[in-house]
C-alpha cells in the first residue's frame, strides 16, 4: 500500500477537509430524536444560502442521479413534452431518465466541448409545444462545459413561460455563481460528494412554489424519492427513509467551512484555480476539450497525446500520486479529466502540474521543466489580481 496520500483530482468524490473526515466519524445520534432535527434544519438553512434561494430545499439520501430522477417523478406525467438541453454524458443521463418514465423528450444536444446554444434552444421551443419542462445542465463533467444558465432560463421564460425550468447543477453548485432565484429557476438539483468537499451519499433538491403546484398533478411513479414526504418529514425534523447520518454530519462541518470562507471568495478561488489548469495544460502542449469561452472552473478535459495510450498515461501518473479521471463515452480513451472543486487550492494544482510535467517527460514527451508550473502559477495569480 502506498503510504503516501495521491493528489486526488477527479471531478467527484473530491478530497475532504480533516475536519470534515473527522465529523465523519462521529457516533451516530437517533434520527428520530432532536439532535438530528436540530442538524437537519440548520443544514437546509445553509444550503439555501449557497443556493441563493427562499424556495424549499430538501436532503435526499442518494447520489446526484437520485436527485436527477427526483427532479424528474415528483414534477412530470408521462406523455409530457420534455425538451432536454445536453452537452455530454450526464445532460444524455437526464434525458434518458425522462424517457424512461415516459416523458416525451426532445433532445437540443451540442457537439461535446461546446455550450448550449441559446438560438436552438430558442428555436426548437417555438417549433413545438406546449412544452412541460426543460432540462439544464449547468456544469457538464465529461465535457467541461459550463452552460449559462441565466441566459438559457431567460430564453425559456420568454419562448414557453409556463415550462418548468429544471437544473442538473450538481457538479457547479456551491463553486461557481449561481442563482436560483434571481434566474427563476423551478427545481435545482446538487450533491455531496462535488464542491460541497463532502462524502458522496446526499443529494439536494430545490423546489419552487410553481413546481410544487404542478407536483400536486404529477402522475410518474415514485416513492422513494416522493418529494412530498420529503417536505412534511422535513418540517418535523425528520427524512421520510433512514438518512446518511455520518454524512451529515460532514455536510454541517463543510458548511461551516464554506460560510467561513464566503461565497465570492470561493467563486474566486475556483475561477483561479480553473484559470491555473487551463495554463498549465496549455502550456505542456495539450489541447484542451472545451470552448475556451465557456470552459468549466471545476473540470478540465485535455486530449491524450496521439503517441500515447490511457492506460500507459494514467498507470504513470497514479505512480507518480496523480490521480485523473479517463474520458466517457465517445472520448473514452481519448482525453483526461482534471477535477478542481471542492477542497482544492492553488499549490495542489501546482502539484499535479509538476507531476504532469515528469510524467510527460518520463513518458519521453517534449515538455520544459517546470514550465507547466510556472505558467499555471502566473495565471492563478491573475486571475487573483495579485499579478500583470
Amino acid at each position: 500500500m502506498n503510504r503516501f496520500e495521491p493528489n486526488l483530482r477527479i471531478p467527484g468524490p473530491t478530497s475532504l477537509p480533516d475536519a470534515v473526515r473527522e465529523a465523519g466519524a462521529r457516533q451516530m445520534v437517533n434520527h428520530r430524536g432532536p439532535e438530528f432535527a436540530i442538524l437537519q434544519n440548520r443544514v437546509i438553512d445553509r444550503l439555501k444560502t449557497f443556493y441563493k434561494t427562499q424556495n424549499d430545499v430538501l436532503i435526499l439520501t442518494a447520489a446526484g442521479t437520485g436527485g436527477l430522477e427526483a427532479a424528474v417523478v415528483n414534477f412530470l406525467s408521462p406523455g409530457d413534452k420534455v425538451l432536454s438541453v445536453t452537452v455530454g454524458a450526464f445532460g444524455d443521463r437526464f434525458a434518458k431518465i425522462a424517457a424512461t418514465y415516459g416523458a416525451d423528450v426532445t433532445k437540443v444536444a451540442s457537439e461535446w466541448g461546446r455550450a448550449a446554444d441559446a438560438v436552438k434552444v430558442r428555436e426548437t421551443l417555438e417549433a413545438a409545444g406546449p412544452w412541460k419542462a426543460v432540462l439544464l445542465t449547468q456544469n457538464e463533467t465529461s465535457t467541461a462545459i459550463t452552460n449559462r444558465i441565466a441566459e438559457l432560463a431567460a430564453t425559456v421564460k420568454a419562448v414557453a413561460p409556463d415550462a418548468l425550468i429544471i437544473v442538473d447543477a450538481i457538479s457547479g453548485l456551491g463553486a461557481v455563481p449561481f442563482e436560483t432565484d434571481a434566474w427563476d429557476l423551478d427545481v435545482v438539483v446538487s450533491g455531496s460528494q462535488k464542491a460541497w468537499m463532502v462524502a458522496p451519499g446526499l443529494c439536494f433538491v430545490s423546489v419552487s412554489p410553481r413546481a410544487w403546484e404542478a407536483a400536486a398533478v404529477a402522475k410518474m411513479p415514485k416513492f422513494y424519492f416522493d418529494l412530498a414526504a420529503h417536505k412534511t418529514s422535513a418540517e418535523a425534523g425528520q427524512t421520510p427513509w433512514t438518512p446518511a447520518v455520518a454524512v451529515m454530519f460532514q455536510l454541517d462541518v463543510a458548511l461551516e467551512l464554506m460560510e467561513q470562507e464566503t461565497l465570492p471568495e470561493i467563486w474566486k478561488r475556483h475561477a483561479a484555480v480553473g484559470a491555473a489548469v487551463r495554463a498549465g495544460l496549455t502550456t505542456l502542449g495539450l489541447k484542451l476539450l472545451a470552448d475556451p469561452d465557456y470552459a468549466s472552473d471545476t473540470v478540465t478535459g485535455a486530449w491524450i497525446p496521439k503517441d500515447l495510450d490511457w492506460k500507459t498515461f494514467n498507470g504513470k501518473l497514479r505512480k507518480l500520486g496523480l490521480v485523473v479521471a479517463g474520458g466517457q463515452g465517445a472520448l473514452k480513451g481519448k482525453i483526461f479529466r482534471i477535477g478542481h472543486l471542492g477542497h482544492v487550492t492553488v499549490p495542489a494544482i501546482l502539484s499535479a502540474m509538476a507531476v504532469l510535467e515528469q510524467a510527460l517527460i518520463e513518458l519521453d514527451e517534449p515538455v520544459k521543466p517546470g514550465a507547466a508550473v510556472e505558467a499555471a502559477q502566473v495565471a492563478a495569480l491573475q486571475s487573483l489580481g495579485l499579478a500583470k
